[in-house]
């Protein structure tokens, strides 16, 4: 599991550096597997000012005097479309490590070091900078994602080193969460446990909402197979808009290797990763009968789902459905018709407990472990599911 120091930062304060942090980890059973700083490929570039910046006649060239604050003042030659005099940008000073991407400036292909040059017979002492040659992508920080410089705040110093701007000094532990320990499978988990290696007080999870009185919904829950589902707890959501996630949450998605969506399909995603909690949320509309019914499968039954596959079930098979057709292989995948969409305005919001063994063996039977099966086949605190709701 990716766990990102910043966010671990969130519930504990932590006066090591990571390297202690990895021994003290292990000290208490936890193998970290990897530890990567995030920007481990980004050297000596720094904020610079451009102070000038004047058109290369011929060319798609730019004459530049970028000021680097204690670093020193410097010439360098610029591409991009968005130079301009009076913004400040990544600078890559001359022996800086940066990474290199392909000629269409779609991909990284490797790491590239900064040396001066002459372009079309001007010299150039550096390199400013655009977000992917930083490694980063728009989820990780806004502007990343242009093919085109990354603008820098307006309050960055000339002269400062740019990770600590853009988040590039995190660092990701990769730790090997074993079988034993359902509780640490989220971020939350791992950080009460490294609250009391380091003997510091666990921060509470920051929890707050509004609640309005509407009308009493009419949507009903039928457990059928309770023995597979010993618990199931949802809401019902009206009036929601989905729209893009704010910053701070697909930074932290990007972080551990999951790509942003929608903001309903994140927080799904985000309460997992922090909780160890699965969570799924149905576009009201859908729901045939306005009802949840969760039953195991009839033999041959076939559910189609989110990537188009068909899949044919067999009695073990622990499904939620509505009051017409299978949505989800309980646990384990989405179905092709469970999902919200743009045009969502209510959702059914759950939050569950299956059986592990069963969750185990149909994930075995029918593909690929997904995030979600690989905790409920460890097992899921019950006194979670309701928190997770909040």
């Amino acid at each position: 599991m990716i766990v990102p120091l910043s966010w671990l930062r969130e519930y504990v304060d932590i006066d090591c550096t990571p390297q202690e942090l990895e021994e003290k980890l292990f000290s208490c059973g936890f193998e970290v597997e990897n530890l990567e700083e995030v920007g481990a490929r980004i050297s000596r570039v720094v904020v610079g000012l451009v102070t000038s910046c004047e058109p290369i006649e011929g060319t798609h060239l730019h004459l530049c005097e970028v000021d680097c604050g204690s670093e020193g003042k410097f010439q360098i030659c610029c591409g991009a479309d968005n130079v301009e005099a009076g913004k400040k940008f990544p600078t890559a000073l001359v022996g800086a490590t940066v990474c290199e991407t392909n000629k269409e400036r779609t991909e990284i292909v490797g790491t590239a070091t900064i040396q001066a040059g002459k372009l079309r017979g001007y010299d150039s002492f550096g390199m400013l900078c655009s977000g992917m040659e930083l490694g980063l992508n728009e989820d990780l920080y806004p502007g990343a994602g242009y093919n085109g410089l990354l603008v820098l705040p307006d309050d960055a110093v000339p002269g400062a080193d740019v990770k600590p701007i853009v988040g590039l000094d995190d660092w990701l532990f990769d730790i090997a969460i074993t079988a034993n320990r359902p509780d640490c499978q989220g971020i939350y988990g791992i950080a009460r446990e490294v609250a009391a290696v380091l003997g510091k007080e666990m921060k509470p999870l920051p929890v707050s909402y509004r609640e309005e009185k509407t009308e009493p919904h009419t949507l009903q829950v039928e457990v059928e197979a309770p023995q597979y589902c010993p618990r199931y707890e949802a809401h019902a959501v009206k009036d929601v808009k989905i729209a893009p996630s704010p910053a701070w949450l697909r930074r932290r998605l990007s972080l551990v290797g999951v790509s942003a969506i929608s903001n309903m399909v994140d927080i799904t995603n985000y309460v997992m990763l922090e909780l160890g909690q699965p969570m799924h949320a149905f576009d009201r509309r859908d729901l045939a009968g306005d009802r949840i019914v969760v039953r195991t499968a009839k033999e041959g039954e076939k559910l189609v789902t989110l990537d188009e596959q068909e899949l044919t079930l067999t009695e073990s098979n622990l499904l939620i459905c509505d009051g017409e057709k299978p949505l989800c292989l309980a646990g384990v995948f989405g179905g092709l018709t469970s999902g919200v969409t743009e045009s969502t305005t209510d959702i059914f919001l759950e939050a569950a407990v299956f059986d592990p063994v069963t969750i185990r063996r149909t994930a075995r039977f029918h593909g690929p472990n997904t995030d979600a099966s690989f905790r409920f086949e460890r097992g899921i605190d019950p006194q979670f599911t309701r928190y997770t709701l909040l």
